[in-house]
């Protein structure tokens, strides 16, 4: 991958570079995420476990991730240790992947990494699936205490933000950021009060960070996204985020591990949260 031009080309592997290493059950483990939480019952990677966004990564009561007690759990169950490569590939171009390689970050998992290109180029090079899903002794985790602070930001950390005008990338689709929509095109529209975008912030929406094949763009390609359009740098410290944090866990992992930002977080409130908030500044070019 390093000819990419990448900061950290080891944090992505190749789907030959999973094929090769799929008996490795010891020290790799294969995670699928998906959107779809029903596709990987129709075939998945050999040896790969399934970890849902929605009861696997998040709290069932709060708006919240599980705490470090569950996480060890979810580890523990899945046969993953401390030591263990965790390499994530899901659907949608790997979204959901990155947003499960986010949340592992947040607990400090050291080795984690992202099959590029994920389900769309496994399947589209006709490598096998298979429908079972396996079964590894359960190991014993110690996870860290949960980094809120140093890849996750809060609302008022985003407010603050916003006031020191520093920048904000918003990942969402144009008509979301522009207040014509508060979802997805396609979706139903709910889930915020307000249309709009947090005020100051550039509109760069994840996917343009992958190309046709569902590998992610080289780095020269995406420094003329991020830096040729929208005048970020690496010494700036930079907020991600869409509607719920997840497609901007995508452009975390982008700005993060690809280019190498050193200081990038993710606001997993997101739209969902901003967009209620009573007071704080928002632009709406819709309403203009």
């Amino acid at each position: 991958m390093s000819d990419k031009g990448y900061s950290n080309p080891e944090v992505l592997v190749s789907t030959e570079w999973v094929a090769e290493n799929l008996s490795k059950t010891d020290s790799i483990r294969l995670v699928e995420s998906n959107e779809d939480l029903l596709l990987y019952r129709t075939g998945h990677v050999e040896n790969a476990v399934h970890i849902d966004w929605v009861n696997d990564l998040n709290d069932a009561i709060r708006r919240d991730y599980l705490d470090e007690s569950e996480f060890a759990a979810l580890m523990a169950k899945n046969g993953i240790n401390n030591d263990t490569t965790v390499v994530f590939y899901g659907d949608k171009n790997n979204w959901w992947a990155t947003y499960a390689f986010w949340v592992f970050k947040l607990f400090g998992h050291a080795d984690c990494r992202v099959m590029d290109g994920g389900r769309k180029k496994w399947i589209d090079e006709g490598r096998p699936t298979v429908k079972e899903a396996p079964s590894f002794s359960e190991t014993t985790y110690a996870p860290q205490a949960r980094s809120d602070y140093k890849i996750r930001a809060f609302r008022d950390q985003v407010l603050a933000h916003v006031n020191a005008n520093q920048p904000l990338v918003d990942v969402r689709s144009p008509q979301e950021f522009s207040g014509e929509l508060l979802h997805m095109p396609g979706s139903p529209q709910e889930g915020a009060l307000r249309g709009g975008h947090i005020k100051g912030a550039a509109n760069v929406p994840w996917s343009r960070a992958v190309a046709e094949d569902g590998t992610f763009k080289n780095a020269d390609e995406l420094r003329a996204i991020y830096e040729g359009e929208k005048g970020l740098s690496s010494d700036n410290s930079v907020i991600a985020y869409c509607r719920i944090g997840e497609r901007s866990s995508h452009s975390w992992f982008v700005l993060t591990y690809l280019l190498g930002y050193p200081n990038v977080r993710n606001y997993d409130g997101s739209w969902t949260e901003w967009g209620n908030l009573v007071g704080v500044p928002i632009e709406n070019p819709s309403k203009a």
